[in-house]
């Protein structure tokens, strides 16, 4: 490793002159050297320029190696490696620069790691319903299965999930994009929470929903994300508990400010301590892996901060509570 003796400075001016200061007295140094030893001018001139030279070259290199760092990783990202990395020893601009440097390529190896991750995570949550109704098709088309109400039932729920999965998509797809613009409307939670669950009824006729609302709650919110919210959390809890267990609603005014404090509870095994962080990411099913599409509480997530609201893991089992909280 060549070594930088200008890196402590913190100024790349100060390198400059620090740079000219001691080329200018190698310069002198080594003719006034030359001359004592009876060199002649002519010669002892050169000298002096080619010792100027040496130690410019040794106190620039330093200077100039970061950049020069920069540019080779900077190629290396081209070609799609984002593992490169330049030493930042520098405190001056250039090693700010370098440092900074280092951030960007760490961060397009994390959007890039998680972009691979977000594509297999697609296609294979695409491929196994694609295949269940390929399969299901197939075998009404041989005459293997005949094309019965439960048959054809079958493979509507598995083009119902595809549709699901595809809606998420396009939800987070919004997200990405900095998100919607929200139509704040104020309405009743109490008969637009009944809704939702009749909604979550339907889909799971084994499970009760248990709504606990004040007759005259009101919220000023987005009806349609809010739903989006509700929606995603009592099938969340739903799918955590028992098949003819219970998922409690609960929904309160948010202190004297004014908004909605909503909880989702169900009766399942809880979420653990160190999963609590990690829930509300894509594609993030927990260590049982329940067979969902783990999109569910990250559209949840983005709906909710879309309001500059907050969601969180509330409380200690049993089941898991899920807590919302959106401003007036």
């Amino acid at each position: 490793m060549i070594p930088r003796p200008l890196d402590p400075l913190r100024s790349i001016k100060i390198k400059l002159g620090v740079l000219v200061a001691v080329s200018s007295c190698a310069t002198a140094l080594a003719l006034k050297e030359a001359l004592e030893h009876g060199i002649r001018g002519r010669y002892a001139l050169p000298v002096a320029v080619l010792a100027a030279l040496a130690v410019t070259q040794v106190l620039a290199h330093g200077m100039t190696s970061p950049l020069r760092g920069m540019t080779a990783a900077a190629r290396a990202m081209a070609g799609g490696r984002y593992d490169a990395r330049v030493r930042a020893s520098s405190r001056d601009e250039v090693g700010e620069l370098a440092q900074a440097f280092n951030q960007m390529a760490a961060d397009l190896a994390e959007v890039d790691r998680q972009r691979r991750e977000f594509v297999a995570n697609v296609s294979h949550e695409l491929r196994t319903p694609i295949s269940a109704l390929h399969a299901q098709l197939e075998n009404i088309a041989d005459g293997v299965t005949p094309a019965g109400p439960e048959t054809l039932g079958v493979a509507l729920r598995q083009t119902e999930r595809l549709g699901r999965l595809v809606g998420q998509l396009l939800d987070l797809s919004r997200a990405d994009a900095a998100g919607d613009a929200l139509d704040r409307t104020e309405f009743a939670v109490g008969p637009f929470l009944a809704g939702v669950a009749a909604e979550g009824r339907a889909a799971r006729p084994g499970v009760r929903i248990v709504l606990d609302v004040p007759p005259d709650l009101v919220v000023l919110a987005d009806r349609d994300r809010l739903h989006q919210v509700v929606e995603n959390l009592m099938d969340n809890a739903a799918a955590h508990g028992p098949a003819d267990g219970t998922v409690t609603v609960t929904a309160r005014p948010r202190g004297r400010t004014g908004g909605l404090a909503l909880d989702v509870a169900d009766e399942g095994p809880g979420i653990a301590p160190g999963e609590r962080a990690r829930v509300f990411e894509r594609f993030y099913r927990g260590a049982g892996g329940d067979g969902g599409t783990g999109l569910g509480l990250a559209i949840a997530r983005w709906a909710v901060e879309l309001h500059g609201g907050s969601i969180e893991v509330a409380g200690e089992g049993p089941g898991s509570r899920i807590r919302v909280t959106i401003p007036g």
